[in-house]
């Protein structure tokens, strides 16, 4: 596998990573998104090959059996979420450098496998209750799937002081400035 630098992103659902991620995607040619490979069923408007890798629960499995996987867990009961050791690949390939959104324990399994050319960073919510009204706004979640997520934006949060950065987002511009700073800094290590 050809190791070129890797950009590791997670928060806690709700702090806005997909949108940040989006945003730097855009502005940073260099990156590729790193497309994640789950168990669970689609979003609206979310496609198959573009925003993950939709698998069955046998599937996925049989991907594990494979050794496909870079870091794999099950994120919730019965929900499996991995990267792909191809999609790494795929990136390094088009010369560009993974730009990996992804939970915080793939986060830190992934920067375990690659420790010294990866880099993590942490996205915060300015708050808990922040959190909260971003959940409900979306839409796509029950009462119960919400203190779900809090819970375990809560446990989350306990590790972000492991992660090489953390970017508080309370204000979209700033935040997507300050993490495309902190990108090509690290880009243009040697």
């Amino acid at each position: 596998m050809n190791l070129g630098k890797i950009i590791i992103i997670t928060a806690p659902s709700g702090s806005g990573k997909t949108t940040l991620v989006k945003r730097l995607l855009q502005s940073c040619p260099q990156l590729g998104f790193s497309i994640s490979a789950c168990t669970r069923s689609p979003r609206p408007n979310e496609k198959d090959g573009i925003d993950y890798y939709f698998f069955t629960e046998l599937q996925f499995k049989q991907k594990i059996e494979e050794n496909a996987f870079v870091e794999w867990e099950m994120v919730y009961t019965g929900k499996f979420y991995g990267t792909l050791r191809s999609e790494m690949q795929r990136i390094w390939d088009n010369h560009q450098h993974p730009l990996v959104d992804i939970d915080v324990k793939g986060a830190l399994a992934l920067h375990k496998v690659f420790p010294s050319n990866s880099l993590t960073i942490f996205i915060k919510a300015p708050s808990l209750d922040v959190l909260r009204e971003r959940l409900q706004k979306r839409n796509t979640e029950t009462p119960q799937s919400i203190e779900e997520r809090l819970q375990k934006a809560t446990y989350e949060l306990s590790f972000a002081d492991q992660f090489d950065k953390i970017v508080i987002n309370d204000n979209l511009e700033l935040a997507v400035e300050n993490l495309h700073s902190i990108i090509l800094s690290f880009l243009s290590e040697t």
